[in-house]
């Protein structure tokens, strides 16, 4: 192991700018719903639907392009990502109906899987050094985060000089324009003799056969409902059910005069706060057991939510909710990816992570979805934001008896 191992490498670098590209046009969808809506006359629930099965195909798509980097090589799978993502976007330009766009979120959400999470952190997490990897693992992941700060901004800005149209043929050309870094991303084949012994079946039959394997994947199925909830439904959460902004205090004085203006802050907050506690979350995956981390974030999830929702909601317990879930928020993700890494090793990373993504998309699909349908049957929010903090508590449980010790490798022949 060579302590002297840099932590910034061409491979991290490159990895970051692909990530924040990807999660920067991913964000800011929410932002075409009103210009397509007032263009078509089509209800919310159409646009909200395209986006929940837009999750719903990352999740599947990622364990496929985990594999086709794994059997063809990791810039090959991006490039397929990049191509599919600014298909989708060029298509969805010219939709007039739901269906068509619905349909073609499934190219977008493709996309994202060959130009996301499951790929790109497999290259980073090859690339770095074994004292590295947990920290270059949380860099990665945080650029995902910084995309999401200004994706919608920029969308917004985009709107305001251009058709919604446009806006999506420009964002297809800056995916692409990505595949200049494609020449920095070259990781080696970080794995042992016995690793590259193994086929991908053999080490997939080792990993679902494995509680532990099983254990992980439940448990970020929370990780995906949560957070997809909040970014679809919390500012019309904050809108509806927030005291009032008092004149003359703090953020009136700023400018935010409405609580619809608040909700969207508070967005923002979230991820600001996110990059502080992904790059926490990666230093502390070093120094202690993982499990015991991703048990703790889940548990101060589901104590953050319930006090939320305990006490009566005010722009001040906005705010501190905002900045208290926003250093929760994507920390899971390299303390996940960094634990499947140790125990099943880097050779099928990718693919392994792939799966148990599919997971945190199910998840996703349910909290966009059931965000939805439970506020149109009962008028409120509060009852699938009460199961959003019962499967945290659930998450935290399912992740202390995973065995965090790497699986045994075949004996050489």
């Amino acid at each position: 192991m060579d302590h002297r191992a840099p932590l910034i490498t061409p491979v991290l670098v490159a990895g970051c700018v692909i990530i924040m590209i990807s999660f920067a046009i991913r964000a800011s969808f929410g932002v075409f719903q009103i210009p397509i809506a007032e263009e078509f006359g089509w209800l919310r629930t159409d646009f909200s639907l395209a986006i929940a099965i837009q999750n719903l195909a990352w999740g599947i798509g990622q364990p496929i392009f985990g594999a086709i980097a794994e059997k063809i090589g990791d810039r090959k799978a991006i490039v397929m990502g990049a191509f599919i993502y600014a298909a989708g976007l060029l298509l969805s330009s010219g939709a007039t109906t739901p269906l068509a766009h619905q349909m073609y979120e499934v190219l977008v959400g493709f996309g994202i899987a060959g130009t996301g999470f499951g790929v790109i952190l497999a290259v980073v997490g090859r690339a770095a050094s074994d004292d590295n990897r947990s920290m270059a693992l949380a860099i990665a992941t945080a650029a995902g985060s910084a995309g999401q700060v200004f994706g919608a901004p920029l969308a917004e800005w985009l709107l305001s000089i251009m058709s919604w149209q446009m806006v999506f043929v420009v964002f297809a050309g800056v995916i692409l324009a990505t595949l200049a870094c494609l020449p920095m991303m070259r990781a080696p084949e970080a794995a042992s003799k016995a690793e590259l012994e193994e086929s991908m079946g053999e080490i997939l039959r080792k990993a679902v056969r494995d509680p532990s394997y099983t254990l992980i994947f439940l448990g970020f199925f929370s990780c995906g409902y949560q957070l997809a909830f909040i970014t679809a439904h919390f500012p019309a959460l904050v809108t509806e059910m927030c005291g009032p902004i008092m004149p003359g205090g703090v953020l009136h004085s700023i400018g935010i005069t409405t609580t619809s203006a608040l909700g969207a802050v508070a967005i923002s907050l979230i991820g600001l706060a996110n990059i502080g506690g992904t790059l926490l979350a990666g230093w502390a995956g070093k120094r202690y057991t993982k499990k015991y981390l991703l048990a703790g974030i889940y548990t101060a999830r589901t104590i953050v939510g319930a006090l939320f929702f305990l006490f009566p909601i005010t722009p001040g317990t906005v705010i501190l909710f905002s900045v208290a879930m926003g250093s929760l928020w994507l920390a899971t993700v390299p303390l996940t990816s960094g634990l499947i890494a140790h125990i099943y090793g880097l050779r099928y990373m990718g693919t392994l992570y792939g799966i148990v993504f599919l997971s945190h998309q199910l998840g996703s699909f349910m909290g966009v979805w059931l965000g939805g349908r439970l506020y149109d049957q009962f008028g409120t929010y509060e009852i699938v934001w009460w199961v959003g903090v019962a499967v945290g508590a659930f998450s935290a449980i399912v992740h202390l008896p995973i065995r965090e010790r790497p699986l045994a490798k075949p004996s050489p022949a």
